[in-house]
């Protein structure tokens, strides 16, 4: 449980760091490009919060739930009286479920088409990098059983 939970913090700080640099980069570009005063954050969610700094540091916090959460959902695969598809199932219907929640209904993603291809883009690449992880230390647990076994 202890290990969980430092998962689950250092993933929420690495992705709140990477949110916040990100987000510096876009601004920083499209500032210089010549439109000042632009942040990278969608006007619905603006209109939300009664400054634009709170808007982008509850932005940043919610970088930071994201990870969090596809930290927090690994216990999942620890669970060994579940099958490994359907541990997966569980943890994409639930990292799914909160993500869709935050890109589309609080950031109102949605509206801008080239904004929800490269997050949901992203998804598909932390699944994928998920999946392969999972499914490498998967065979190695079978192989280590199996030595075990063969050695008796």
């Amino acid at each position: 449980m202890k290990d969980l939970f430092k998962r689950i913090a250092i993933s929420f700080c690495i992705s709140s760091f990477a949110g916040l640099m990100v987000n510096l980069i876009i601004d920083g570009i499209v500032n210089a490009a010549g439109d000042p005063g632009f942040i990278s954050i969608s006007p619905e969610f603006r209109a939300l919060f009664p400054s634009p700094v709170l808007a982008a540091y509850i932005n940043i916090l919610l970088y930071g739930v994201i990870g969090a959460t596809f930290a927090g959902m690994t216990f999942i695969f620890e669970v060994r009286r579940l099958g490994y598809i359907i541990q997966w199932c569980i943890y994409f219907l639930v990292t799914m479920a909160l993500c869709l929640f935050i890109t589309v209904f609080l950031w109102g993603l949605h509206k801008y088409p080239q904004a929800i291809v490269c997050t949901l883009s992203g998804y598909a690449l932390t699944y994928v990098i998920m999946g392969i992880t999972q499914y490498r230390q998967l065979k190695t647990d079978i192989s280590e059983i199996n030595q075990s076994l063969n050695g008796m």
